[in-house]
């Protein structure tokens, strides 16, 4: 096993000092922002250490390449992008905070998703359509690492899913502008121009992002060990559980807690170094 360190900032004495505890046998330079420990091993404090200096770190198996890997399945917001799409248009109404207090509740898995999905579009009945361009537009960003993360992927062939229980309205607009393969997320319903506070057909909630990862990976004819994930709230689980790599990124502690990495301080692009034990 390689142990992997990432970090903005990583200091010499405690790289030398999770070396020391890992028994690693040599120090590999792999970015500005991540090192290889070759030959590591776990060992009690290396956690403790790293949370203290804000470095994410994770074991990868000698011999795992980015090219085992056939399809990467992400969530969308606060994932792939910064933002709660909800929660932004909520903000066109000043309701905001409200909004946001019910979206936290559902993504540390306190309310049940399809209750909180009906109960925040509830507050946006009447919204003008509009309003969909104008978050795009104007609030719309990348997690950092998020486009680099997808350019590494797409040279090695591997194909991308974005899975959303957001809108269609984003995900349509991402797929074409990133070149993702497929997405899948909640269409909502709009008349005369306004939000009618409802989706048409059903919700896109935990077990439809699954659903949505079985279906392609049967297209696809890959395996579980095939598939790397990531997302950040509890309706991401299921999906994530049926990667054979797993990420939570900037997630919340039931997601971190069931998945095979952390990433809290790197971005996305850090995934490639828990993808590959090697350098290219």
């Amino acid at each position: 096993m390689h142990l992997v360190i990432q970090g903005a900032e990583i200091e010499t004495r405690d790289l030398k000092e999770i070396a020391k505890l890992s028994g690693a046998g040599a120090i590999e330079r792999l970015s500005d922002t991540a090192f290889r420990l070759k030959d590591a091993r776990p060992a009690a404090g290396i956690d403790k250490l790293c949370a203290n200096a804000k470095l994410d770190h994770g074991f990868v198996p000698e011999g795992r390449k980015l090219t085992d890997c056939r399809l990467l399945v992400m969530d969308m917001d606060s994932t792939l992008i910064t933002m709660e799409t909800i929660d932004e248009l909520a903000d066109m109404v000043n309701l905001k905070a409200e909004v946001a207090r019910i979206t936290a509740r559902a993504m540390r898995g306190e309310i049940e998703y399809d209750q909180s999905l009906r109960e925040r579009l509830a507050l946006l009945e009447g919204l003008d359509e509009s309003a969909l361009q104008r978050v795009y537009d104007e609030r719309l960003k990348f997690s950092p690492g998020a486009e680099q993360l997808l350019e590494q992927v797409r040279r090695a062939g591997i194909k991308t899913l974005l899975v959303s229980g957001g809108f269609t309205y984003m995900t349509d607009r991402l797929k074409t502008r990133i070149k993702l393969d497929y997405t899948h997320s909640n269409v909502l319903e709009v008349k005369n121009g306004k939000l009618t506070g409802a989706v048409i057909g059903e919700i896109v909630n935990a077990d439809a992002k699954r659903a949505m990862l079985l279906k392609v990976a049967a297209e696809l004819n890959i395996s579980r060990e095939q598939i790397a994930g990531v997302g950040d709230g509890a309706n991401d689980l299921k999906f994530l559980a049926e990667c054979g790599v797993s990420v939570a990124y900037r997630a919340k502690p039931v997601v971190r807690e069931h998945t095979t990495y952390a990433l809290n301080h790197s971005g996305l692009d850090a995934m490639r170094w828990l993808l590959s034990a090697e350098n290219t």
